[in-house]
């Protein structure tokens, strides 16, 4: 059986001042995809994600499928550069137990509280940082962190805010198989922003490539054409000779 499309966007545009962002975006998200936002800096892709969480006002229609219980899907957002402060004494424990339990966490992580919050550490396999302090943690340790916290939602549609930033490319592909693994298990939606394109060309299933308005949607071996990426980026040394072979991390 075919799956439905999870995000539909019919016109959407938004406006900062004077500043047009987005302008008449008509695109679909597929259901369980791995859809990649890519364009240069201020092309308009965080703004994307942050009306897709509806924290953004926009004009036009975005309209989501039905999440795995009937309603309105379940979202997880995992933020670029997630820092937290060096001198906070939570652990990540702690920190991850504070959503799955309803009395004060001064009195500690309940029993089934913590037993989440480490399942959750297991499946983005980071057990071993359970008590380390949150402050103390580096940008990839506390993005594993992060991404534990959004999978805490079941979520229907996980956003991504370039999670590999910062990372070397031995770091981008753990991040890239244990992506796949975890949507291909829980059968969520996952649409990140990042600028890397040959990440997107080796590991999404659709792209959307965005300047303001779009320029192209599809499969990346089908969109990432030399007049697409020029439309992008303009000319670059090397740009038009991108590898465009699929290597996934299946």
């Amino acid at each position: 059986m075919e799956t439905p499309d999870a995000v539909v966007l019919r016109g959407l545009s938004v406006r900062r001042g004077s500043l047009q962002v987005l302008e008449d975006i008509r695109a679909v998200i597929p259901g369980h995809s791995c859809t990649m936002l890519i364009g240069p800096n201020g092309a308009g892709k965080t703004t994307l994600l942050m009306a897709l969480l509806g924290d953004m006002r926009y004009s036009g229609e975005i309209a989501f499928a039905p999440g795995k219980n009937g309603g309105r899907p379940r979202i997880g957002y995992v933020p670029q550069n997630a820092r937290a402060d060096q001198g906070l004494p939570l652990t990540v424990l702690e920190f991850l137990s504070m959503g799955l339990q309803r009395s004060p966490l001064w009195l500690g992580p309940r029993a089934g509280a913590r037993v989440r919050a480490l399942r959750f550490l297991e499946t983005v396999r980071a057990e071993h940082l359970a008590a380390r302090r949150l402050g103390a943690l580096s940008g990839g340790e506390m993005q594993r962190v992060f991404l534990a916290l959004a999978l805490q939602r079941e979520p229907d549609l996980l956003l991504l805010d370039e999670p590999s930033a910062g990372m070397d490319p031995q770091g981008d592909l753990l991040l890239c198989a244990l992506l796949e693994d975890l949507r291909r298990r829980h059968a969520f939606t996952q649409i990140m922003v990042s600028h890397d394109l040959g990440l997107a060309a080796h590991h999404a299933t659709h792209v959307l490539c965005l300047k303001r308005v779009l320029l192209a949607a599809g499969p990346p071996e089908q969109v990432f054409t030399p007049e697409v990426l020029t439309g992008l980026f303009g000319i670059h040394q090397g740009l038009l000779s991108l590898p465009l072979e699929r290597r996934t991390c299946a």
